[in-house]
């Protein structure tokens, strides 16, 4: 078994490149390979309810994943309770369902017509005939995150200079500024997703590994010790992507 630890971008509902991601990671690291997620599982993609699936069949399989929750988890959960909740950071009059946020697909991709103009509590009837309760139970129950080493793994970041015991959890699952311009060192390696880029980024106090701006790109990379490597799906290629020379 690789001692190396690999971690996975922002999903968002994307089942094929997930798959070759954990294709890649399973040749590279063998099948125990330890593996993080940062989080969205579901939204914008097609696939969302199949990501969900394959990730809970995998952890009930014994695979050596830590999945974390992103917003677009958090949204989705939220949207299946009574009554519904609505997330504050959301822009007035978008809901998680507007296009933009992807969550009409997420419904759809369990056979949910959401389109604009049907009235929200029959698309929410329609979401609790439709959607196990195990799955929504599995996304109220992720963490928000996980550390290994010199590594802080959370899905959009810190509030810089504030103890972890004092995190918000909407900062955790939302933030981006002081985050992404804070340039002093963390007391970790911050590994995180949320703020898309046209690849994954390293930052020198944190690495953003949402490098998908495309809507079927994902990304995922490896830690081992002296060396970072990055591999990045595109809409039409694979490419590897390596950076070296980073202690860490």
């Amino acid at each position: 078994m690789s001692d190396t630890l690999y971690a996975i971008g922002d999903v968002h509902g994307q089942l094929a490149q997930l798959e070759t991601a954990l294709m890649l990671i399973e040749k590279d690291g063998g099948a125990e390979a330890k593996t993080v997620f940062v989080g969205d599982l579901v939204d914008s993609g097609h696939d969302s309810r199949r990501v969900i699936e394959l990730i809970m069949d995998g952890l009930a399989a014994g695979r050596n994943w830590t999945v974390l929750k992103g917003n677009h988890d958090r949204m989705f959960d939220w949207f299946m309770q009574t009554p519904l909740r609505q997330d504050p950071h959301l822009q007035i009059g978008h809901s998680w369902l507007h296009p933009r946020l992807g969550g009409d697909k997420t419904l759809a991709s369990y056979g949910i017509d959401a389109s604009e103009g049907r009235r929200l509590y029959e698309v929410q009837r329609e979401a609790f005939d439709a959607i196990p309760p195990a799955q929504i139970a599995f996304l109220r129950a992720l963490p928000l995150t996980f550390q290994h080493a010199n590594w802080f793994f959370v899905h959009a970041g810190i509030r810089p200079n504030i103890p972890l015991s004092e995190q918000f959890e909407d900062d955790l699952l939302w933030i981006r500024e002081p985050f992404l311009s804070y340039q002093d060192r963390h007391p970790f390696m911050v590994v995180h997703g949320h703020t898309a880029l046209d690849a994954p980024a390293h930052f020198g106090n944190r690495i953003n590994l949402d490098g998908a701006r495309h809507d079927d790109a994902l990304s995922n990379v490896s830690f081992p010790t002296l060396q970072i490597a990055s591999f990045c799906f595109g809409k039409d290629a694979f490419c590897y992507v390596p950076i070296l020379g980073v202690r860490i």
